[in-house]
């Protein structure tokens, strides 16, 4: 990896994954030749999968892809990739990724983790990298448990989890990824699900294409030690009732007939019904660049409310990403001290004892 990341982002181009000139790939040129050592039937193999798909559809180079994670079941994920990776320590990917990036920006930088990995011990980095904005796309695998060791609950277990450390069931309140991500100012913020490859594999395009930190939240099932945990919105016969795919500029409609809304009843979200006298045109109108009805959406969450949760881009806005304005200071600071690196540590106020 060293020898491959020798030259610095000042030499080496922008990665373009349309520069038209690279030869056609499959899935397959990104699959390592390690042996796959996920449970059978995990949905890791489901999120594996399309995102070796993605990176074939976009033709990225392979030597241009780093993949970084901390410590769990998911962050296994390196060894599967046939590019550049890292399994790192517990929490801290994200803390890698971002010195990797700040002086690697033609990089395209993949953080893989989990929710017990990012959200408990790695929860303060995870913030940090979001509102600093660092042109990287985060994974997060959500499975509502601790996996790797073996079942205890995790920081997204609902309430009354009953498990190994939680006997009686567990009296934490759950986190909200995608409201924490909105909270910490993340450009991006999108839902997925393993259970639906197709859509899946679009947002994580989606996250790829856009510059700045991408956040996605990827329900993932545990048949080991979680298993059904996501079964209200991936069985068949109620998905259609309980889940909402995001489409910018169009309605919020949801219901296996398509005969449920969503409507704004003045600040507050209301399901109607489209056969009591509502239209499509009367309906909430899905914005990705709104902030304030992106976090609205993201309160779509837990069984006390009745509304359905939503899957797609909740949230993407443009701004400056950290490693830009990093590199654009320290330009100007080079300019300011001459290349001098003395007198840019002096700067204009110091004194000379004799």
């Amino acid at each position: 990896m060293q020898a491959k990341l020798k030259e610095t982002a000042e030499t080496m181009p922008a990665a373009n994954a349309n520069n038209g000139h690279l030869p056609a790939l499959s899935a397959k040129d990104y699959a390592s030749d390690q042996e796959i050592r996920w449970c059978p039937g995990c949905g890791d193999y489901s999120i594996l999968k399309q995102v070796q798909t993605t990176l074939a559809e976009e033709r990225i180079p392979r030597e241009n892809i780093v993949f970084i994670s901390g410590i769990g079941c998911s962050s296994r994920f390196p060894y599967y990739m046939n590019t550049y990776g890292m399994h790192s320590i517990h929490g801290r990917a994200t803390a890698i990724a971002s010195g990797l990036k700040a002086i690697r920006r033609d990089l395209s930088v993949w953080i893989v983790t989990g929710d017990g990995d990012s959200l408990s011990i790695g929860g303060n980095h995870l913030i940090h990298l979001l509102r600093r904005n660092f042109n990287v796309n985060i994974l997060l695998f959500n499975n509502q448990i601790y996996g790797l060791t073996k079942g205890q609950y995790s920081p997204t277990s609902p309430k009354g989890t009953i498990n190994k450390t939680a006997i009686y069931g567990t009296i934490d309140q759950p986190f909200n990824p995608p409201a924490l991500a909105l909270g910490a100012d993340a450009s991006f913020v999108a839902r997925g699900l393993d259970a639906d490859p197709k859509q899946l594999r679009e947002v994580i395009k989606r996250a790829n294409a856009h510059k700045g930190a991408s956040f996605l939240e990827i329900y993932q099932n545990c048949n080991v030690f979680n298993d059904g945990a996501f079964a209200a919105l991936t069985d068949k016969s109620v998905k259609k009732d309980r889940t909402i795919t995001l489409q910018h500029g169009q309605p919020l409609v949801f219901g296996a007939n398509e005969d449920k809304g969503i409507i704004m009843d003045g600040c507050r979200p209301r399901v109607v019904s489209l056969s009591d006298g509502y239209s499509k045109n009367d309906l909430w109108i899905h914005d990705e660049n709104d902030y304030y009805k992106a976090t609205i959406l993201s309160r779509f969450f837990g069984d006390e409310n009745e509304m359905p949760r939503p899957f797609g881009v909740l949230f993407e806005t443009n701004r400056p990403t950290y490693e830009d304005a990093l590199f654009a200071q320290k330009t100007m600071a080079l300019e300011h001290g001459k290349g001098n690196l003395d007198q840019l540590f002096r700067g204009k106020d110091y004194w000379e004892v004799s």
